[in-house]
C-alpha cells in the first residue's frame, strides 16, 4: 500500500478490492515508520503488533475489517466517487462522510467474506501481548499449534535488531501523541543509518552493537543496559 504514511492519518481511509497493506520492514532491517508506532498499537487486539512483527498482508475489505480504511469502494467507482467528492457545495467533514457512506454501502465485492485473521483473533492477541521479543517467542514455542509454528517461522527470517526496537516502538508509541512519534521515528530512522564506530568490529556484530548504544540514545535513560552493552562489545571486540 503505497503512501499509506500520508493516507493512515486522515480522518477517511478509502481502501478497494485492490488495495495491499503490509508493514514489511523488520525483514529488511528497519521498522515501521511513517507513524506506525502511532496507528498500529491503536488497532484492534494486539493486531497492529502481529502486523508490524510478522509483515502480514492484508487484502481489500480486510484492509476496513482490520481498522486502517474506514471506508470500501469497489475500484472502478472510485471516477465517481471524486466527482461527487468535487462537486460537494460544502465540505465538512460530515457531508464527506455522509457520501463515502453512500458509496461504501453499495459496495458488495467480498462484502460476505470473513476477517482473514479472524479464526486467529484470540491467539494473536495472547501470544503478542507479551512484553518482550523473547516473551512472544517463548509463547509462540509454548503453544505449538500450526498457526504459532507458521509465526515463528516468520519472525525467524526477521532482522532480531528489528523485530527488538519494532516492539518497544509500538509499546511506547500506544500513549504518544502522533508528532512526538514522528519525532522519535525520525532519531530511529537515523540512528539506523549510522555506519558501526570501529572498523575491528567484525561485520553484523558492529551494526547491532551500535544499535544498542542507539536505542538507549533514541529510548531513553530506560534502556540505559544497552549502552553498558556497547561498552562491553567495544572492549571485547566481537
Amino acid at each position: 500500500m503505497q503512501g499509506v504514511g500520508l493516507s493512515v492519518h486522515g480522518h477517511f481511509r478509502v481502501a478497494t478490492e485492490k488495495t495491499l497493506f503490509a508493514m514489511p520492514e523488520t525483514a529488511i532491517g528497519l521498522f515501521p515508520d511513517v507513524g506506525g508506532g502511532y496507528f498500529l498499537p491503536r488497532l484492534s487486539g494486539k493486531i497492529g503488533y502481529y502486523l508490524a512483527l510478522t509483515g502480514f498482508r492484508l487484502k481489500g475489505r480486510d484492509v476496513l475489517k482490520a481498522g486502517i480504511a474506514t471506508h470500501f469502494v469497489e475500484s472502478e467507482k472510485l471516477p465517481d466517487l471524486e466527482k461527487d467528492l468535487i462537486a460537494l457545495k460544502s465540505a465538512s467533514k460530515e457531508n464527506i462522510a455522509d457520501l463515502l457512506n453512500s458509496y461504501h454501502v453499495k459496495s458488495k465485492i467480498d462484502q460476505e467474506k470473513e476477517f482473514v485473521l479472524d479464526e486467529h483473533m484470540e491467539k494473536i492477541n495472547s501470544l503478542f501481548s507479551a512484553n518482550s521479543m523473547e516473551e512472544i517467542v517463548k509463547k509462540l514455542k509454548e503453544d505449538g499449534s500450526p498457526f504459532a509454528i507458521k509465526q515463528l517461522e516468520t519472525i525467524n527470517k526477521m532482522s532480531p535488531t528489528s523485530l527488538k526496537m519494532t516492539l518497544r516502538q509500538l509499546r511506547e508509541g500506544a500513549s504518544m501523541s502522533l508528532q512526538d512519534v514522528l519525532t522519535m521515528e525520525y532519531r530511529l530512522s537515523q540512528a539506523c543509518m549510522v555506519r558501526a564506530p570501529s572498523a575491528s568490529f567484525q561485520p553484523g556484530w558492529g551494526q547491532v552493537c551500535q544499535g544498542l548504544f542507539y536505542m538507549g540514545y533514541v529510548m531513553g535513560s530506560q534502556f540505559l543496559g544497552f549502552y553498558v552493552l556497547y561498552l562491553l562489545c567495544a572492549f571485547v571486540r566481537l
